[in-house]
């Protein structure tokens, strides 16, 4: 309906046009600045409205109206239904269609088109200058300007250049437009995709790395300590469960994306902080978390702070566990600071391979996003740290 309506209002626009350029037209054959037409006077303007009717419904059928406002324009021409100096005018209705043309058309069409147009208006001035001209009567007055083909060759080659070059120049445009689009858009996916890869990344990774540790445990001591291996199977459920629920709800968001009548689903903040901790602490690490919250967190910080508590806790449970761990976050209502520190392995066990990977980049992924700071390294006196600054404006929006 809105294309239906926008196409009306154009052929409101073209109508007028038509209209206009035909009283021009006609009012150059009635009133000429050379000898007049030996057609009636009366005839001018049914012979202006033919050559204009083009430009009223050239949107509908841009190619067929060119050609027959060509060859309205060079049969009259030829008829000797124009004006000597003034056949530049009968071409203006050529003018207008031409640019539509070119506007929407492929280059190499609107090209042809183009030289169509100015050899056959070429040929019909000629014809005319050579063949009608002599016949005329004289101009009741001299004419500030005399009739002369090569002007009107040249003011006829002008117009139809001009139209043509103004249409192209809107069609570059336009198709520039429609690639930068194009181009937004499909960078728009590929950062949801990222987005949506490193949220399942965090979710899984941590999940997975608890549940390793615990089916690891629960393989060495089922034959000494079976009720190790009932407690290690709980923390595997719940883990398992909890992994799903982040899945599906991750999922979810895919699937209502864009639907106005779904519910929003809630996300991670920093209510589920202790949840973390517990998971970590139920993997063999003893986690000593503490919150300062001074402000309460915007929605898109609060799940950041949650992803990168999630991985810093994650690499820990994977690197070094069992270990000690403190979590730190400050928030003093411009800032959030998040500080992860581990003990390294304890029991004279040789640590495993160092923190890394896609964690850390992910991590600085989404410090980056808030224009913050992330460091993350190895400790002098043992073990591992990651530091993370997030900037926020007070009213939630990045800084």
């Amino acid at each position: 309906m809105v294309r239906a309506r926008r196409l009306g209002g154009s052929g409101v626009t073209d109508a007028v046009a038509a209209v206009v350029v035909a009283l021009t037209v006609g009012y150059a054959i009635v009133d000429p600045p050379g000898p007049s037409s030996w057609w009636p006077a009366w005839s001018a303007w049914p012979v202006a409205a033919a050559m204009s009717f083009p430009i009223a419904v050239r949107r509908r059928r841009p190619r067929a109206m060119l050609g027959l406002a060509c060859a309205t324009a060079v049969a009259a021409t030829v008829a000797g239904a124009v004006a000597a100096g003034a056949i530049w005018v009968s071409f203006l209705p050529t003018v207008l269609v031409l640019y539509l043309v070119a506007s929407t058309a492929s280059v190499v069409w609107s090209s042809g088109g183009w030289a169509v147009c100015v050899v056959s208006a070429v040929a019909a001035i000629l014809i005319f200058y050579e063949q009608v001209f002599p016949g005329l009567p004289p101009a009741a007055a001299p004419s500030e300007m005399p009739p002369y083909w090569p002007v009107e060759i040249g003011a006829v080659c002008v117009l139809l250049t001009a139209g043509w070059a103004v249409g192209t120049v809107v069609r570059w445009k336009r198709d520039t437009t429609a690639r930068l689009v194009r181009h937004l858009a499909e960078a728009a996916v590929a950062d949801e995709r990222r987005r949506i890869a490193r949220e399942l990344h965090d979710v899984i990774g941590h999940s997975m790395s608890v549940i390793a540790v615990k089916a690891t445990v629960a393989n060495h001591v089922a034959d000494a300590r079976p009720h190790e291996v009932r407690a290690a199977l709980d923390v595997i459920e719940q883990t398992s469960r909890s992994t799903l629920t982040e899945i599906h709800r991750v999922l979810g968001l895919l699937r209502s994306d864009g639907d106005p009548h779904q519910a929003p689903l809630p996300v991670p903040g920093m209510a589920d902080l202790p949840e973390l901790a517990a998971h970590a602490r139920a993997a063999g690490v003893e986690v000593d978390l503490t919150v300062r919250e001074e402000a309460v967190l915007p929605p898109a910080v609060a799940m950041s702070v949650y992803r990168i508590v999630q991985q810093a806790l994650t690499n820990v449970i994977t690197h070094a566990a069992p270990t000690r761990c403190t979590v730190t976050v400050e928030i003093d209502g411009r800032e959030a600071v998040i500080e992860v520190i581990d003990d390294g392995p304890r029991h004279g066990r040789p640590p495993r391979a160092g923190h890394g990977g896609h964690g850390l980049i992910g991590m600085r992924e989404r410090a980056r996003m808030y224009g913050g700071t992330f460091s993350a390294g190895r400790r002098p006196e043992g073990g591992f740290h990651v530091t993370a600054r997030l900037p926020y404006d007070p009213n939630g929006t990045l800084t």
